[in-house]
């Protein structure tokens, strides 16, 4: 099957690796646990924008900080027995064009067995058998666009439960559904 795996929040640790540099940067004390709602990287980062947070985020001329992140655990190794049992990895990610390198640069850094990566804003154009996602905005999306698929919201704190998708809190739990999906 064609697994549709997006990233940041899914494989990616993306509010850590922020929180980290914030730190580092500003001396703060932010916890990945205070990510409630979608929409409030620049509150928590005391930046007075969404635009100002992705402004430092860019980190200037430098790689940004999307070239540092950590997988979250469990994340790469589900990702590779799928691989090897035969499921084709597809990467589906919104980023913006700056991200892009430093994007690519970390998908070979961690090893992700894909030949497919798409980088885009209208996820929900590549056809798969599964999606695994944590968008609010995207999940309903894929279940619209895609009703014969499984769409599958990795549960956090930002999204609600998506009419239509199965929930999963864990990689165990998302390769426990793949599995059972690929023997019916």
């Amino acid at each position: 099957m064609r697994l549709g795996i997006d990233l940041d929040g899914v494989v990616a640790q993306f509010n850590k690796g922020w929180m980290e540099r914030h730190a580092r940067e500003f001396g703060s004390s932010l916890d990945p646990s205070m990510m409630q709602e979608w929409d409030i990287l620049h509150v928590l980062g005391d930046f007075a924008s969404q635009d100002a947070f992705w402004d430092w985020f860019r980190n200037g001329d430098e790689p940004s900080t999307f070239r540092h992140l950590e997988p979250y655990p469990h994340a790469m190794e589900t990702i590779h027995r799928l691989a090897e049992a035969g499921h084709k990895i597809v990467i589906i990610s919104h980023k913006f064009d700056w991200a892009i390198p430093d994007t690519l640069a970390w998908l070979g850094q961690v090893g992700m067995p894909t030949r497919e990566v798409h980088l885009t804003e209208h996820k929900y154009e590549v056809s798969c058998d599964v999606y695994l996602d944590d968008s609010p905005y995207v999940l309903p999306t894929y279940v619209e666009h895609h009703p014969d698929a499984l769409t599958c919201r990795f549960v956090r704190a930002w999204n609600n439960p998506v009419p239509g998708a199965v929930d999963v809190h864990d990689w165990e739990g998302f390769e426990r559904v793949v599995i059972q999906r690929s023997s019916q």
